[in-house]
């Protein structure tokens, strides 16, 4: 680390006021503070400093991020040689996976930092660190099959009109790469949905499997909840999906990490699972006898387990700047999350993912919600004095 040091040191006046690449210092400090603390002092503001930065909050969450991230990338190639009827290994498996998702991620990085150094060139302030977990984030609530050039779509779009129209980092009112995700859905539907989820090239000597279904689990839930594959397979996540929302037991690992680091918010959590229970159980009080297998039947646990339920509320719904603050408002948050995730998938199968829809819908009322909760406060209070 030593000889990085010596190396920013030495090219630092090169991007200083006067210098040759004095347009390029916010990339430039962008790099230098990411490897290491700042060095220089604060001249305004709060003064008050922490072990720990935006920068390194955000590496928190890439690191609970690697579980879905790596599962992510085996269950593609297992997705993959399971549709051809094919054996294949763990590390072969993992491999498959790991050259699809790849281009994904890369192209995601490399589009949305790039729209980060522009506009911190062009507004002459420092780049944002967000972007650092909203660019894993995109590819995992992606299909692999997914073309790059959509992903790059997507990129542009989180970050121009997500979050930098707002100011940036800490501005904006909605989850950037949730957003990234549902402009995806609603611009390119036939892409985001349907039985696209595994990648079927060909392979030499090989042809899909006639018995194979290619439609992920919440296109079967609408149509006969019984058809779904078993609570054990989509706890562990051996089912057709986003890449990182299949697995439930990776989610769980990263939410592990997050609330042990106190990075991630467990009331909105428990909340959120909380939600989906006290409706899934509501709705199956109410379901139709004479229609057994309609969705309102499926057992209130199973919607846990579906989709990217488990992947939103680990790592969507807790979304610092989007969620909500105090701490009673947090459990409403969350409990609303999770009571309109289950509405939607059961009444609007053409929104088969309600949790998307869902967190974008409370992240716009948060703050609303965060209001009545002080305001109620205050009246408490005063009824005490």
């Amino acid at each position: 680390m030593k000889i990085a040091q010596k190396l920013l040191n030495s090219v630092r006046p090169h991007f200083k006021e006067g210098g040759r690449f004095e347009k390029l210092h916010p990339a430039f400090d962008a790099l230098e503070t990411f490897l290491f603390v700042p060095g220089h002092t604060t001249s305004q503001g709060v003064h008050v400093r922490d072990a720990i930065d935006l920068k390194r909050t955000m590496f928190t969450v890439i690191v609970a991020l690697v579980p879905t991230l790596f599962f992510g990338m085996w269950n593609v190639g297992y997705q993959h040689h399971l549709a051809y009827g094919m054996e294949a290994s763990l590390v072969d498996s993992f491999l498959f996976g790991f050259w699809k998702v790849l281009p994904i991620i890369i192209v995601s990085y490399a589009v949305g930092l790039g729209v980060e150094f522009i506009f911190a060139i062009v507004r002459n302030h420092q780049v944002s660190e967000g972007y650092l977990v909203t660019g894993l984030l995109i590819p995992l609530t992606m299909p692999v099959t997914i073309p790059l050039w959509m992903v790059a779509l997507g990129a542009i779009f989180c970050t121009v009109l997500g979050k930098e129209i707002f100011g940036g980092t800490g501005m904006n009112f909605m989850n950037p790469a949730l957003l990234a995700r549902a402009f995806m859905f609603f611009a390119f539907p036939a892409y985001m949905s349907g039985d696209i989820w595994t990648d079927l090239s060909p392979e030499a000597g090989h042809v899909l499997v006639d018995a194979y279904s290619g439609a992920t689990n919440l296109v079967t839930f609408d149509a006969n909840f019984t058809k779904l594959p078993s609570a054990a397979d989509m706890f562990w996540g051996f089912e057709q999906g986003s890449i990182g929302e299949t697995s439930a037991f990776a989610c769980l690992i990263g939410a592990l990490i997050l609330i042990g680091t106190g990075i991630g918010s467990w009331q909105i959590i428990v909340s959120c699972v909380v939600g989906v229970l006290v409706m899934g159980l509501f709705l199956n009080a109410l379901a139709p006898a004479d229609m057994p297998t309609h969705a309102m039947h499926t057992p209130a646990y199973y919607h846990l387990l579906m989709g990217g339920f488990a992947f939103g509320a680990v790592y969507m719904a807790t979304d610092p700047v989007s969620a909500a603050q105090t701490e009673t408002g947090k459990w409403i948050y969350g409990l609303l999350i999770g009571m309109f995730t289950v509405i939607l998938r059961v009444f609007n199968p053409a929104y088969p993912e309600g949790v998307m829809l869902s967190i974008l819908l409370m992240n716009v009322f948060a703050p609303l919600i965060d209001h009545l909760v002080v305001e109620q406060h205050i009246k408490n209070r005063k009824k005490r004095a």
